[in-house]
């Protein structure tokens, strides 16, 4: 696979969103900034958004929803930023919505019936204009917790919560036909898929096995965000390796990728004509790759 670095320096990459002008707008978790990364590699600031932002998404009114994580502890070694846990200064998690041409922001949602949302992650958009996001918690070296996944709409009216607990939620994608939602677990190594009898609503569980398993990684492998093709399979980041693994839809054999010696490899998005363009963040080198995918990436609804 020919890999092309897009740009260096960003400062923890995440979320990519390829748009249609062909720039890739992005956050900048350690810089606390949604910026935009043009074709020739120029990077623009769009909004300082201070906290964490994380996952990012268009929403059908053209803004771009973000997860925002609250904020993390930051260290450096062997030229490799990572994030190692929660800072002093930190309130809450929260999804925000910012105008992808003015830099304004504002606040959705920090809090779902009551509770604060901890550490907000990923985002996908369905067909009828409300968002699924994980929420992944916070930690520090005590405790760890519990995570789960959300459904909400834009106006700010309704917010639920979908499915708890998971241990450290990430990625989250709707299948192709739009009737499963597929979520990642960071610390598991895990792939799970539910079942949708309605939008925001999943079929009943076994009380022996929280959602259909699709894999579970052997050795240390680690999960991060994750990507649908247009067949179904699930791209999914996997931290340690430096790399995409390729997750079946029906619980088959695992096909890995090498993208880079950056163990911090955390998205990849798809785009252009025929869906075949692939960029993905190598968050703790700082850099953004493109590359032509073997298949193509499903197209998400109202991307720009």
């Amino acid at each position: 696979m020919k890999l092309k670095m897009i740009c260096d320096g960003l400062d923890f990459p995440e979320g990519p969103i390829a748009m249609a002008d062909g720039s890739i707008i992005l956050v900048e978790i350690r810089r606390q900034t949604l910026s935009r990364v043009h074709p020739d590699g120029k990077i623009d600031v769009i909004a300082n958004l201070s906290g964490g932002p994380n996952g990012a998404a268009v929403g059908p009114d053209g803004m771009i929803y973000v997860c925002n994580n609250g904020g993390f502890i930051w260290t450096q070694s062997d030229g490799i930023t990572r994030p190692i846990g929660t800072p002093d200064d930190y309130v809450s998690g929260c999804i925000q919505r910012v105008d992808p041409n003015t830099g304004e922001f504002e606040t959705v949602y920090d809090s779902c019936d009551g509770q604060p949302l901890r550490g907000p992650n990923d985002i996908v958009f369905d067909a009828h204009g409300a968002f699924y996001f994980t929420d992944l918690g916070k930690s520090n070296t005590d405790y760890v917790h519990h995570g789960a996944f959300y459904y909400a709409t834009t106006d700010g009216s309704m917010i639920k919560r979908v499915h708890a607990p998971m241990i450290t939620p990430n990625g989250i994608g709707l299948s192709p036909d739009g009737r499963s939602v597929h979520v990642a677990e960071t610390r598991t190594g895990r792939v799970w898929s539910f079942d949708l009898i309605s939008p925001g609503e999943i079929t009943s569980l076994p009380f022996d096995m929280p959602g259909n398993l699709l894999t579970t990684l052997p050795d240390y492998q680690l999960l991060d965000s994750l990507a649908v093709q247009k067949n179904g399979d699930i791209c999914v980041a996997t931290l340690m390796r430096g790399g995409i693994s390729i997750v079946p839809s029906n619980g088959g054999k695992v096909n890995f990728h090498k993208i880079s010696r950056d163990p911090y490899i955390t998205n990849i998005c798809f785009g252009g004509p025929d869906m075949q363009d692939a960029w993905i963040t190598a968050s703790g080198t700082g850099c953004l790759y493109h590359t032509r995918w073997p298949n193509p990436g499903l197209s998400l609804n109202f991307n720009g």
